[in-house]
């Protein structure tokens, strides 16, 4: 009975009228790019980041997210590239994304530039018969396979930013292929447009200390408009503590470090505020991230 739950949960997901289909993550601000692909090339460096999250721990089949993104400036000014890979499991479902993006950068003034992104890749949905537990008796084959579909996937993204802020719009997934797992079975699940609105803004409290409040809003016909804000208290640009809320969702805790420049570490909790909470521990995030540059390279010369 469980699995039948499991399998029908994960229908829901490939259904595209019932939820939203990106990955969802809490440190949103810490990787703006796993966001928007106008994102590329902001920085004068390369940037990895990993982002791993294990959601309503204590639950069998949670949902579990993994992602990489790599984007970095070009030789030639003005432009960026990048790369993000994620993988999404819950239940007998599995979604792997491989997306490669490019933007170009736009000086408005002095302290102030706008970026336009686009995104390009592949989805691969699958579902894991050994996980499946049928209803009624039919096609005993479908316990016995891992069943997997292919659909491009498009997006577009618009950002503008400064030192001290940013604000963007991002549309994922523009093209609405259609997700067809199993041959010869007509489908009507489809990938679903999704807008995404996502910024953040940096006070100075004093020479060491900064405030960063940031909201994400996201939707996607017909789910609910979801938003999450949040705030981080930010020390000599380093060591930062903050709190977020997710609407009808949770509420979160963050804490990071960022060693020298190049090496960062970041870590959230979610408490959920749903009647989940009843059955889950709650939801562990980690992000990693690496920094590349030659003013990076000559420090760690230095160091050694």
């Amino acid at each position: 009975m469980k699995r039948f739950i499991y399998i029908l949960f994960g229908i829901l997901l490939l259904a595209s009228a019932n939820a939203q289909q990106l990955p969802q993550y809490t440190q949103y601000m810490l990787n703006e790019f796993a966001i928007n692909p106008a994102v590329a090339g902001k920085e004068e460096f390369a940037d990895v980041r990993s982002n791993n999250r294990y959601q309503w721990v204590g639950i069998t089949d949670a949902p579990r997210t993994y992602m990489l993104t790599v984007h970095g400036p070009m030789k030639l000014k003005n432009m960026g590239l990048g790369m993000n890979l994620f993988t999404d499991i819950v239940g007998p479902t599995r979604r792997v994304g491989l997306n490669f993006s490019y933007a170009y950068h736009i000086k408005l003034n002095e302290e102030t530039k706008v970026s336009l992104g686009l995104s390009a890749g592949v989805l691969q949905w699958g579902i894991d018969g050994h996980k499946l537990q049928l209803h009624d008796a039919g096609d005993e084959n479908l316990l016995t396979q891992y069943q997997t579909t292919y659909v491009p996937d498009f997006g577009a993204g618009v950002l503008v930013y400064s030192k001290k802020y940013y604000i963007g719009i991002a549309v994922p997934q523009m093209y609405q292929s259609k997700i067809n797992l199993y041959p010869g079975v007509e489908s009507k699940s489809k990938l679903v447009t999704h807008f995404n609105v996502n910024g953040a803004y940096k006070f100075d409290l004093g020479e060491d200390f900064k405030l960063e409040p940031s909201f994400i809003l996201k939707y996607a016909t017909p789910a609910p408009m979801k938003l999450d804000v949040g705030v981080r208290g930010i020390y000599r640009e380093q060591v930062w503590l903050g709190a977020a809320y997710r609407h009808n969702d949770a509420v979160t805790a963050l804490v990071g470090y960022l060693y020298k420049n190049y090496l960062m570490i970041g870590y959230s909790y979610d408490f959920s505020t749903t009647n989940i909470r009843r059955y889950s521990s709650g939801t562990h995030e980690v992000m990693l991230g690496l920094r590349f540059s030659r003013q990076h390279n000559r420090a760690w010369v230095a160091d050694k």
